[in-house]
């Protein structure tokens, strides 16, 4: 059974624009595959060297915004996942292992381009018919919002430039 309700929640598809973001999915998988960005100067850029400051900077703000990403100061990680966070980083390998199953966007596309652009052909089918759907990531993106319904408040409470980020290449 799947849990699609959840899916027709009002701001589902700007979760899925906020979690489309390529400086996004690189912060979340980066810590998910390297461990925590430590607190010494210059690591968190270090770590990113190709990104804009300014990337960067919306995409820890989003990732803290929406409890994906977890800041201390002074703490020798500075950067760590949340639960939340780590659940996405299985959410985004779901959508990455059906994008190059499926070839898409195409058949050379680099993680990023994959996650994003499944993410958002999934945006586009939930709000055509959810039940239209690919099952595996309907139900990937559906228990990760029922596990943490707290990303759609947070997301409601955000502005509306979210969706216009989605476009800045990474």
């Amino acid at each position: 059974m799947t849990r699609t309700p959840i899916l027709n929640h009002p701001h589902t598809g700007r979760v899925i624009s906020a979690l489309s973001l390529p400086a996004l999915i690189r912060l979340v998988s980066e810590i998910d595959d390297n461990g925590p960005i430590s607190h010494q100067r210059g690591s968190l850029q270090g770590a990113f060297g190709d990104l804009p400051r300014h990337q960067l900077r919306y995409a820890t703000d989003v990732a803290r915004a929406l409890g994906l990403v977890h800041f201390a100061d002074h703490a020798p990680a500075r950067y760590r996942l949340t639960e939340a966070g780590e659940d996405l980083a299985e959410v985004y390998d779901t959508v990455a292992r059906w994008s190059r199953t499926h070839q898409y966007p195409s058949t050379v596309s680099d993680f990023v381009t994959r996650v994003q652009q499944t993410l958002k052909l999934l945006g586009t089918v939930l709000r055509a018919e959810a039940a239209f759907a690919p099952a595996e990531l309907r139900d990937a993106l559906a228990e990760w919002l029922q596990t943490h319904p707290q990303v759609l408040h947070a997301v409601a409470s955000r502005s509306s430039h979210t969706e216009d980020e989605t476009e800045h290449a990474a």
